[in-house]
């Protein structure tokens, strides 16, 4: 949706001219792959996560080669949230050494983002974005 109105190609130019040396590291790291934790944490049916994780990666190649941004983006904001989980519920904490290559990486990638998708929200109030989940509530 929000491709249709970023005209002047905000997001992609973002991706591919910005992050095209950041998102390889982010999306070739299995520790924000949501299989490699199920099988981490003793799920069934994820004994194959190595096999998922390959198969992603030529999705993500794929996508990379064409250069699909819609794509990317749904696997970047996949692993985004894998990380976000990790940082709320402990498995990254502030200034810690581990899992920082990942925590570097969506802090890059966010910090940019986040501010050109509120920006194009911003500048086309009239579509359809949908109810926020959490709106403000007076009280």
């Amino acid at each position: 949706m929000i491709f249709s109105v970023d005209d002047r190609r905000i997001i992609y130019e973002a991706i591919w001219q910005r992050f095209s040396g950041a998102l390889h590291p982010f999306l070739n790291n299995h520790f924000v792959f949501e299989p490699f934790w199920r099988h981490h944490h003793g799920e069934g049916g994820f004994d194959d996560w190595r096999e998922r994780f390959r198969a992603d990666q030529r999705y993500v190649n794929e996508a990379l080669g064409r250069q699909d941004t819609p794509r990317i983006l749904a696997v970047l904001f996949r692993r985004l949230y894998i990380l976000r989980n990790q940082l709320v519920h402990g498995g990254a904490t502030w200034s810690g050494g581990v899992n920082r290559q990942q925590v570097e990486g969506g802090k890059e990638i966010m910090a940019c983002l986040v501010p050109h998708f509120v920006n194009l929200m911003m500048d086309h109030p009239n579509e359809p974005w949908g109810v926020p989940p959490y709106p403000p509530v007076g009280g």
